[in-house]
C-alpha cells in the first residue's frame, strides 16, 4: 500500500508542471471570434444520438474503422455533429491508416484544445469551440509541413459535399 501511494505522489509531482496546460485554448486566430453555446446537457441529449452524445459530451471514443467518413474523399466540410460549426475543410484531410478520420490542420478559431491525462501520459484533447463537443485528440506524427495529426471521432462529425454548400452561397 505505501509503495502505491508513493507511485502515485511521484507520478502526480511529474505532472504538475503540466496543470495550467489543462485549460482549453482554441487554436489559431479568426476575424471574428465564435460565440460559445452554453446549453444544458440534457438538451444535447435530445439533439444527437446517443452514442454521438457518449463522444461528443463524455469524451468517449469509437472503434477505429467504425465511421465511413474515415473513407470520404469528395470535396467538402466537416461540421461538429452536434452544433454544425466548421471545423475541417476536405483539403486537410489524409489517410493516416489509424481507422479514424484524419486531417493536417483545423479551420483557425473553431477548435480548442487542452492537455488530458485519460492514458496516464498527456495528450492533446480537442473539442468544438462553439459547442465543446469532444472531437478527438491531435498527435505530432502528421505529415510535413506542420507534422500534425488530427484524429477525430467520426461520428463526432457530418461531412456537408460542396455541391451542397453551393447553392446556399449563391442565394
Amino acid at each position: 500500500m505505501k509503495r502505491r501511494i508513493f507511485l502515485q505522489s511521484f507520478a502526480a509531482l511529474i505532472m504538475l508542471p503540466l496543470i495550467p496546460a489543462c485549460r482549453s485554448q482554441v487554436v489559431g486566430e479568426t476575424s471574428s471570434p465564435i460565440t460559445r453555446i452554453n446549453k444544458p446537457l440534457a438538451e444535447w441529449r435530445e439533439l444527437v444520438s446517443p452514442r454521438a452524445y457518449q463522444i461528443l459530451f463524455e469524451e468517449a471514443t469509437e472503434r477505429p474503422e467504425s465511421s465511413n467518413l474515415v473513407y470520404e474523399e469528395r470535396e467538402g466540410t466537416f461540421v461538429c455533429a452536434a452544433c454544425f460549426l466548421p471545423l475541417f475543410e476536405s483539403a486537410h484531410k489524409y489517410e493516416s491508416w489509424t481507422g479514424w478520420p484524419s486531417f493536417t490542420q483545423p479551420i483557425a478559431g473553431h477548435i480548442a484544445t487542452k492537455i488530458d491525462f485519460k492514458m496516464i501520459w498527456p495528450r492533446t484533447e480537442y473539442h468544438c469551440a462553439r459547442c465543446g463537443g469532444h472531437q478527438g485528440h491531435v498527435f505530432k506524427d502528421g505529415p510535413p509541413p506542420r507534422g500534425e495529426r488530427w484524429c477525430n471521432n467520426g461520428i463526432a462529425l457530418k461531412f456537408v459535399p460542396i455541391a451542397e454548400q453551393l447553392p446556399a452561397l449563391r442565394g
